[in-house]
């Protein structure tokens, strides 16, 4: 890999790993209500690429289910979760978004694994088990469910997605953007309130947070992970993303004050094996996993 795409590569790494403690911080610390927050991030990436709309995808119905799973309903699960679980936990609980892809590509479209590719399944599933489980009470943390679910959910969506004509990268993006504000909205003058009085009193780190999550996660972020994957396999990729979880934990743990226990290293490790194994196999059986649209 030349040197100029090796920088690009940690910088996707650096803002995908930043971007679940920056949240967590936004949410919880700063009390900015996690539905409000997902709108308006959704928001300001449709505002912003307003000029990637045109044109108009044929398949409107399906990019907004597509929207919803990787848009609407990813994003407010995830926001709600780490609320409730550490980022350290969420940032491995997300990664399951690849797992779940696989066995619903198993089901839903007829592909075949081999059993490296299960035990990669097993694997990702049991770290996340040996992280969300409260040893002393055995229940399961509802935070790290949540981010699970909302894993699921952009599961889903990159099914869809393999059932609909292929849209540029920003044009998706504007898309998802456009059309999950309303039902995030929508939801949170439902379940929420002050919002806009906690954005504004969060003052300028705030702001700065919430334009890191439009322009360099979204829009860079995934900008530039595309690029990548145009010039590269996915088998030299995809071990080096690994940077993006193992990062946010390091934030989690030295920034967010997070406890670093024995527990989420080993469920970490093997969690994160675990999808390793799995995108490696995928790119040997020459099916590219999905990634998701807005971390």
């Amino acid at each position: 890999m030349p040197p100029r795409d090796f920088l690009l590569l940690l910088g996707v790494c650096f803002v995908w790993g930043t971007n679940i403690p920056v949240t967590k911080w936004v949410v919880q610390d700063m009390a900015v209500p996690p539905l409000f927050f997902a709108a308006l991030r959704f928001g300001l990436v449709g505002l912003f690429l307003v000029w990637a709309l045109r044109p108009v995808p044929r398949q409107l119905g399906r990019l907004f289910l597509i929207s919803m799973g990787v848009g609407a309903a990813h994003f407010a699960l995830l926001f709600m979760g780490l609320t409730l679980a550490d980022a350290s936990s969420a940032a491995v609980a997300v990664q399951l978004g690849m797992p779940f892809s696989t066995v619903l590509a198993v089901i839903f479209l007829g592909e075949r694994i081999a059993w490296r590719r299960t035990l990669g399944i097993i694997m990702a599933f049991a770290g996340v088990m040996v992280i969300s489980v409260d040893p002393q009470e055995f229940s399961l943390s509802l935070g790290v469910i949540l981010v699970a679910g909302s894993a699921l959910t952009g599961a889903i969506a990159s099914i869809l997605m393999k059932q609909i004509d292929p849209l540029p990268p920003l044009r998706l993006q504007a898309w998802v953007g456009l059309l999950s504000v309303l039902p995030l909205a929508l939801l949170s003058g439902l379940l929420e309130t002050g919002g806009w009085d906690a954005f504004a009193a969060g003052g300028w780190a705030v702001w700065i947070a919430t334009a890191f999550a439009v322009l360099a996660v979204s829009i860079f972020g995934h900008s530039a992970y595309y690029v990548l994957l145009k010039r590269h396999d996915i088998s030299l990729i995809s071990p080096m993303l690994l940077m993006a979880p193992l990062l946010a934990i390091l934030i989690g743990v030295t920034i967010l004050g997070e406890p670093l226990t024995l527990q989420l290293v080993i469920g970490a490790l093997v969690s994160l094996s675990g999808v390793l194994i799995i995108a490696l196999r995928s790119e040997k059986a020459k099916v590219k996993p999905d990634p998701e649209i807005a971390v």
